[in-house]
């Protein structure tokens, strides 16, 4: 199933991160609309969330300390473990409360813990990002030589079949925007032509 820790890692990161902010939309309208089911939800799923961002945190750790990567993503990874042992001891910490006054919490308090679940779910988006910059804008994670070989077979070109034709983003260079226009694109000087 997983080959690395780097994959066990993004694949982990994904439950927790959805539980975590469903978690907070849902005890952010169970507060609005005074619902005990909706705040019950909340409970199990920021619970669970928690454990699971804890999972997460532990894999990315390993991952860290294996992967490849160069100077400028370390920059990057650094922020990404700083944030993300940040939110998840802020998810920790919240559902600790929750534990501890799931039946007593006033009307006061409620308010505040939805604030603090709401930062904490701007800092998991964040976090989040940080993630998917690390591997699909710096490559880190993706061993040298799968990188030589994924740039190998770009530069070879490749058909699509009748029917499976896609956009390949819009990619714009110096020509400017005139061939995005027409449904043209351009690629990074050296690549070779090649159809679509």
């Amino acid at each position: 199933m997983w080959q690395t820790i780097a994959e066990a890692h993004a694949a982990l990161n994904d439950l927790p991160a959805a539980l975590l902010v469903a978690a907070v939309f849902f005890e952010a309208l169970g507060l609005l609309t005074k619902r005990e089911g909706l705040r019950t939800a909340a409970f199990w799923m920021l619970v669970a969330g928690a454990v699971g961002a804890i999972a997460a945190v532990v894999s990315g750790l390993r991952a860290a300390n294996v992967i490849e990567h160069g100077g400028a993503s370390h920059m990057v990874m650094e922020r990404h473990r700083t944030l993300a042992i940040t939110t998840t001891v802020i998810f920790v910490l919240l559902a600790g409360w929750r534990i501890a006054r799931r039946d007593a919490m006033g009307r006061k308090e409620r308010p505040a813990f939805v604030g603090a679940a709401l930062l904490g779910a701007l800092l998991l988006f964040y976090v989040g990002h940080l993630g998917g910059s690390l591997v699909f804008r710096y490559g880190a994670g993706v061993p040298t030589t799968t990188l030589e070989a994924a740039l190998a077979d770009r530069e070879g070109g490749h058909e699509h079949a009748p029917g499976e034709e896609h956009d390949h983003g819009g990619v714009v260079d110096s020509a400017g925007a005139a061939g995005q226009a027409s449904g043209e694109h351009s690629h990074a000087p050296g690549t070779p032509p090649h159809q679509h």
